[in-house]
């Protein structure tokens, strides 16, 4: 690493928000660095569905999804406690793909214009006279501007002592989240959210036949369950028929499941000691609205933009900060507020039954709760 070298832009974090931005701006040509704790391909606890608003978008960043032979998705299936299914059309619909394969083809781009660190921590990034100054385990590097793009939580956010990491344990912060690549003839078009008492399994095709199963439920299902998680889906998921169909049948191709705990969908600060937080750092939309990787695209594309007039003087570092938190809200507020909302109805016997059935009754209803969730393409 070369410590003399200033940076136009230091990014933290290597997922999609990251990568994302770190391609824009290496394409721009800016001095780009990007620190990544893990080493590229790994995989990631993610419902790895995309809405088709990030299509355009990811293609303008050099990926070949075409190349894929991804199938598209235009329905979704929802299942209550009891197994009893509802469909639902999906107007925009979207697509399935792998964490462990996009983010490293992503890596490989973004790799040819920036200077990527990965197996690489960061400890601390401090803001002095216009500039930061990065310390991380490959050494220390100075930047104009950083943003955090580290995901749903990291040792930093401890560090700036972030509201959401001191709340104590709530409905809106102590979920985890559980995943597998499996097996099984999910029909191609189609993406299921099954519920369970106090949580929900999404499931839907990704690359080369396979299908990504990825569930979200609270801490205390798992304490009931003796902190074991395989006792957990036979006591609790397997109780959904859906869900124990897919269980006992399914090939399941983790040896363990990949599982993330702590997670949290309060309110997040957009800026912290002058760092732009962009993607999950940003604030985190319910795994059950399927859009998480799209709005972790939009808004590196909304902070590139904003950090873009920056370096080019045009606007200052508090216009900055002030323009990429009013845009972040008026694009993603609202359906952050949607998301949570939906998620108090979800897992639970009665209200997950009375809200299906409503949706199916009123398809005008379904179509505008769908459509609230999701964006305009970008």
């Amino acid at each position: 690493m070369n410590s003399s070298k200033i940076y136009d832009i230091a990014i933290i974090g290597g997922g999609l928000a990251g990568l994302a931005l770190a391609i824009q701006g290496g394409k721009a040509g800016y001095k780009v660095a990007l620190f990544e704790k893990e080493e590229y391909p790994y995989h990631k606890v993610c419902g790895e569905y995309i809405s088709l608003e990030s299509r355009s978008f990811i293609e303008s960043l050099g990926v070949d999804l075409q190349g894929f032979g991804i199938p598209l998705i235009d329905t979704l299936q929802a299942s209550d406690i009891d197994g009893k299914i509802a469909e639902f059309p999906l107007h925009q619909g979207g697509f399935g793909i792998s964490r462990y394969v996009l983010d490293n083809y992503l890596f490989d781009i973004a790799k040819e214009s920036a200077d990527v660190f990965t197996k690489c921590k960061v400890s601390s990034a401090e803001y002095k006279s216009g500039q930061f100054t990065i310390l991380s385990t490959a050494g220390h590097i100075v930047a104009k501007v950083v943003t955090g793009c580290y995901g749903k939580k990291s040792n930093l956010d401890v560090k700036f002592r972030r509201p959401f990491i001191l709340q104590k344990p709530s409905s809106l912060n102590n979920y985890i989240g559980v995943k597998y690549h499996i097996r099984y003839p999910q029909p191609k078009n189609l993406i299921s959210l099954h519920n369970f008492k106090n949580g929900y399994c999404g499931i839907s095709n990704i690359e080369d036949d396979k299908c990504c199963l990825c569930y979200l439920t609270t801490a205390e299902n798992l304490r009931s369950a003796g902190s074991n998680i395989k006792v957990m889906e036979q006591e609790v998921l397997a109780k959904n028929p859906q869900l124990d169909r897919i269980f006992s049948t399914a090939e399941f191709l983790y040896k363990e499941p990949l599982t993330i705990s702590g997670v949290s969908f309060s309110s997040k600060s957009l800026v912290e000691d002058h760092i732009l937080m962009v993607g999950d750092a940003a604030g985190m939309i319910t795994p059950l609205c399927g859009n998480g990787m799209s709005m972790a695209m939009h808004s590196s594309k909304i902070a590139f933009g904003l950090i873009q007039d920056f370096l080019e003087d045009k606007i200052s570092r508090h216009a900055l900060e002030l323009s990429y938190s009013k845009r972040w809200k008026q694009e993603f507020g609202s359906r952050l507020r949607t998301g949570r909302w939906v998620q108090q109805l979800f897992g639970g016997n009665f209200t997950t039954k009375v809200f299906l059935r409503s949706m199916n009754a009123v398809p005008s209803i379904a179509k505008i709760i769908i459509g609230l969730t999701h964006g305009k393409p970008f």
